[in-house]
């Protein structure tokens, strides 16, 4: 019998949970909002939709400023994309598991167009202990009251990554809100000098047992002098102590040398993602 996309409610939690407990790592964005909010639309920031089969939840899609499958069988994906062909795109982007993303934008493409960029292969890594190399000693939370000297490094960060400024068609309150929340809940980590930011990262979800970081950063005139690694060995024993066992991030294929200091410090590839950029 084939099944029908709809709104998750309530009463669909907990086969929405189990779905996510099947790949903690790959699925700690969503999982991090549904532990806050639920699946209440208003709380998550997007709603999250069902494929349902006989009433039963087969798998599903975080549907907000980005589209995120979750668990989806080629059967859901084909009716995802009946479902979000006709719809106007609200999202800017499309991540998650590699396979599940790149099969959804083939079937998409022909009626939303081509899109910005394809991030085809990024490698999916976690870490469950701390490192065994030496850690930055410097690296600490960003206090608030040092938010004009980090908001720069984010908006270079976020710039260089997805190749559009976070801060253009005058979006600067919005995106300096953003990061004065992180800063806030203590999700901000950095090696200041005098005054200036020279490696930063963040923790940008936290579900139950994993931390996702976003955010990895290092100051252009001191890249390639060694501050990545021990920088994120601090960053992961103090994500750990403070939030979750394990710690997560996504890096792109191409980016060989932030990936050989992920693997110094001891992260491991668990999975692949693939982003689609509107």
């Amino acid at each position: 019998m084939a099944g029908n996309i709809r709104q998750v409610f309530p009463e669909h939690l907990p086969p929405l949970l189990e779905l996510l407990s099947r790949d903690p790592v790959a699925h700690c964005f969503v999982e991090s909002r549904v532990h806050v909010g639920g699946v209440d639309p208003w709380k998550l920031g997007g709603e999250v939709l069902g494929y349902f089969r006989d009433d039963q939840l087969v798998s599903a899609m975080y549907s907000g400023a980005n589209l995120i499958p979750i668990e989806t069988t080629p059967e859901a994906r084909s009716a995802f994309v009946d479902y979000l062909r006709p719809r106007m795109r609200r999202s800017s982007s499309m991540l998650g598991k590699a396979e599940e993303v790149l099969d959804l934008w083939r079937m998409l493409e022909p009626a939303w167009g081509q899109a910005r960029a394809i991030r085809h292969a990024q490698p999916l890594m976690a870490i469950s202990t701390d490192s065994h190399v030496p850690i930055d000693p410097e690296v600490r939370r960003i206090h608030i009251n040092e938010l004009d000297a980090y908001l720069p490094a984010s908006i270079d960060m976020f710039t260089e990554e997805i190749g559009v400024s976070p801060v253009s068609g005058g979006n600067l309150a919005g995106y300096r809100a953003r990061v004065s929340e992180l800063i806030r809940a203590g999700r901000a980590f950095g090696r200041m000098h005098d005054g200036e930011v020279e490696f930063k990262a963040e923790i940008g979800s936290v579900s139950p047992m994993v931390c996702q970081v976003q955010g990895v950063w290092v100051a252009r005139d001191l890249r390639g002098q060694g501050l990545s690694i021990p920088g994120m060995a601090a960053v992961v024993e103090l994500a750990r102590a403070t939030f979750t066992p394990t710690v997560s991030l996504y890096v792109n294929d191409f980016n060989t040398p932030a990936r050989k200091s992920y693997i110094s410090v001891g992260f491991e590839q668990v999975g692949t993602f693939a982003t689609v950029l509107f």
